[in-house]
């Protein structure tokens, strides 16, 4: 019997496909920019089958890349004649303990359905990102997710409580603990935090929930430029005493291509304006929120921060708000091909940085066009650079490197980082090993510890 038909016996029929129909649309990545390949759909159902499925990857030396929903923009789940491991059939909510504001669910759970799991329970589970409605949280753990929320809750690293994950020989390794101290030598789980499958596949997580706000307040506002949207920032930050959960940087020319290609959409002011912020207040009972922010923009605006602004008066206009925002990169799509760079800067360093960035990308390919935009409270911005007319294609993509190379000495130049939240998958790799040589020697260190056959995702991060 092969390796392959003993993965097959293992998993049942219900368990693996070799249909194209099936296979097909998860060999590419959501931007169409990899294409892949494999001998095997593994559509595991549980831990226990995870783990043996590993284990007879592990003995015979067969790779496997683990993917999530399919929503990664580095290729860090695309097979290139790896076995998939999908984790999709592992979805169930083990567990929620209000007294302790936890919540215990699979691999394969969609992140929309964890916040609605939460909200049932009067719980807040924070993490919020455009492709929540088909992310799941094992591939938002693997790649350290971020969102719109890190300001205020963190990233996916600093809302894991407990981990459960198969071994790259099969071992399962149990850290669901829902503790928030555990000073018991090296906090493992955060090894397979942000590592892209490479050093095994998650299979379950424990998370942390949070109160859930009395009332949370959107607007969305007109500035003048990134330096006011940094100096907005801290004017918020301190007027609402911490209660400020969200503020994103929107530029104009991002916000004509929603109005564009997203049905529903509308430009919420008269005339137009350069940039746009986007802010959230969480308070804990109702009308506080929209108190706090009427009282931190009329000070904002007496002291030139913004504008213009405009408060959401129902749920409804401030999920119309958020939807000028959260899908800017499914409308950068439908324009065309742009080289895209996910990116962190310190936040007081920002402005300069995407000034200098502009100019000089503006200078090397005449006629492009910059999209930056991001969370402007955790300095993350994602600076892509696209052609003017829609319709972009390969040879674009091609003349845009040097580009690239120009924008990542700008965010080393500035302190910054290559990848904010998207992680290094195959794209980056060649840039981290250039940027970083020893942070990927002793990544690489690790990865041969625990996984000497190499056999998990081993294209990622610094494979070859």
């Amino acid at each position: 019997m092969t390796a392959i038909d003993r993965i097959k016996s293992v998993l049942g029929p219900k368990g693996w496909s070799e249909d194209p129909a099936e296979v097909s649309p998860l060999t590419s990545d959501w931007r169409g920019r990899y294409q892949g390949e494999t001998p095997l759909l593994v559509k595991p159902a549980s831990t226990e089958e995870v783990s043996k499925l590993v284990a007879i990857c592990h003995e015979v030396g067969i790779a496997i890349t683990p993917q999530g929903g399919n929503t990664g923009l580095v290729g860090g789940g695309t097979p290139q004649g790896e076995i998939l491991l999908t984790t999709r059939r592992m979805n169930q909510v083990r567990d929620i303990d209000i007294g302790n504001d936890s919540l215990t669910v699979e691999a394969g759970c969609v992140l929309e359905t964890i916040q609605h799991t939460a909200a049932e329970a009067s719980r807040l589970f924070p993490l919020s990102l455009g492709s929540q409605g088909t992310a799941t949280i094992g591939g938002l753990i693997s790649t350290n997710a971020g969102g719109v929320h890190v300001l205020r809750y963190g990233m996916m690293r600093d809302l894991v409580l407990g981990l459960e994950a198969v071994l790259p020989d099969g071992r399962i390794w149990n850290g669901l603990r829902g503790l928030r101290k555990d000073n018991t030598g090296y906090d493992l789980k955060q090894m397979l935090i942000g590592a892209e499958g490479t050093l095994g596949v998650i299979t379950a997580a424990t998370l942390k929930l949070f109160p859930k706000p009395g009332e949370i307040s959107v607007a969305f506002t007109a500035i003048d430029s990134p330096a006011a949207a940094v100096a907005l920032l801290g004017h918020m930050k301190t007027a609402t005493g911490g209660a400020l959960s969200a503020l994103e940087l929107v530029p104009r020319n991002a916000l004509e291509l929603v109005v564009q290609h997203i049905p529903g959409t509308r430009d919420p002011f008269a005339e137009p304006h350069p940039w746009y912020a986007l802010l959230e207040v969480g308070a804990a009972r109702p009308g506080e929120g929209r108190e706090m922010m009427e009282a931190a923009l009329g000070e904002a605006f007496e002291a030139g921060l913004i504008r213009d602004a405009v408060i959401a008066e129902s749920e409804q206009q401030a999920r119309d708000f958020w939807n000028l925002r959260e899908p800017i990169a499914e409308a950068e799509k439908a324009h065309g091909r742009a080289a895209k760079h996910d990116v962190s800067i310190p936040v007081s360093k920002m402005p300069a940085f995407m000034a200098e960035a502009t100019e000089a990308a503006e200078r090397m390919l005449p006629g492009v066009m910059i999209i930056a935009f991001g969370h402007v409270g955790d300095g993350n911005v994602h600076f892509n650079v696209a052609r003017t007319e829609p319709g972009a294609g390969l040879d674009f993509a091609k003349s845009t490197e040097p580009v690239t190379a120009m924008i990542y000495d700008k965010v080393a130049k500035y302190g910054g980082s290559i990848s904010a939240e998207h992680g290094i998958g195959i794209m980056k790799r060649t840039e981290l090993a250039e940027k970083r040589p020893l942070d990927v020697e002793l990544m690489k260190a690790i990865k041969t510890a625990l996984d000497p056959r190499g056999i998990m995702n081993p294209r990622m991060i610094f494979g070859s």
